[in-house]
């Protein structure tokens, strides 16, 4: 099944640290010197999360004297107060803001790791977690579909976001891959490229200009563009092109997803530049009529990003394989 979704330092863990149960314990250097555990970074994470001790301690099923107990302890091993007493809610110190990304990063870096054992079966178990556009999702609808069929046992997680965060969240274990239309400065990152792609005119079926095969930029002054309301670097180079050639670019209709421009295209209510994969469906079917405007020359890339250096998770390095073609 797909499912889709709208300082300390740290001495150096090996695998088998990681993969011990939520109990063992690992070397965090702190003042104190003395050992922190998982389970009492999940109790910070949930109490953070939460912003109150009651409600994390309903949401693990302990008692509150638990939880305060477990905080305490954190405290005095790192030598440093993570919460800001007599808040409400509750309020992270500088020193537990900067735990708690060190601490999610651990946190979400175990799971990996189990996650890694589990995929040693062979694929039969496991689970692929994707982040995407609404644009960068057509890329992978063809691989995901062939992953599917020959991994069916695999739980394949797609999560929508901006693409300005998928970096990010690749960078922080809570991604395995990330499709994004251009490369993360991030060096720390790697992309690859998966598709080429490009910017295109799409008018209803019986609208003039569907009869013709080409048309200039200034042809389209008079059309009312369905565009798309997040600014984009695509999108600005739509508006700079008309500027360059002095056409009017009339956008009447600004809508918040490719899926609502095209369906006001179909309806007749205008025309639009989209991303090609996002409405070759409908060209193929008929329900829109693409047309070449000669000056529009916007390709568009999509890369795959990953962690540069990590072995990827074997359900993630399989559909990187079927993407390549291989």
């Amino acid at each position: 099944m797909i499912i889709l979704f709208y300082t300390t330092t740290v001495r150096s863990l090996s695998v088998c640290d990681l993969a011990r149960p939520l109990g063992e314990r690992f070397s965090l250097a702190g003042e104190s010197g003395q050992l922190v555990d998982l389970a009492e970074l999940q109790v910070f994470l949930t109490v953070a999360k939460e912003g109150s001790f009651s409600r994390a301690a309903e949401r693990l099923y302990r008692t509150q004297p638990a939880i305060s107990l477990a905080i305490r302890k954190l405290e005095d091993s790192l030598g440093q107060p993570l919460f800001v007493r007599g808040a409400r809610p509750v309020r992270l110190t500088d020193a537990g803001t900067l735990l708690r990304d060190y601490a999610e990063r651990l946190i979400n870096l175990r799971d990996e790791v189990k996650k890694g054992l589990t995929e040693l079966e062979g694929l039969r178990r496991g689970e692929l977690s994707l982040g995407v556009n609404e644009s960068s999702i057509h890329a992978l609808l063809p691989a995901l579909a062939k992953f599917r069929e020959l991994h069916p046992g695999v739980q394949v997680r797609v999560h929508r976001m901006f693409s300005r965060d998928i970096p990010h969240e690749v960078l922080n274990y809570r991604l395995d891959l990330g499709a994004v239309s251009y490369v993360p400065r991030d060096p720390q990152l790697q992309a690859t490229e998966i598709l080429k792609d490009e910017l295109t005119l799409v008018v209803p079926p019986k609208h003039p200009v569907a009869k013709k095969k080409e048309v200039d930029v200034a042809d389209l002054a008079q059309e009312n563009f369905i565009a798309h309301i997040v600014e984009s670097p695509f999108r600005r180079r739509v508006i700079e092109l008309f500027a360059r050639h002095r056409a009017a670019l009339n956008m009447p209709i600004e809508m918040p997803t490719i899926e609502s421009i095209k369906r006001f295209v179909q309806m007749g209510m205008g025309v639009a530049i989209v991303p090609r994969m996002c409405v070759q469906w409908e060209i193929e079917h008929g329900w829109m009529k693409e047309v070449k405007v000669r000056q529009l020359n916007i390709p568009r890339h999509v890369y795959l990003v990953s962690r540069r250096g990590a072995r990827l998770p074997h359900a993630a390095a399989e559909l990187m394989r079927i993407l390549r073609g291989e």
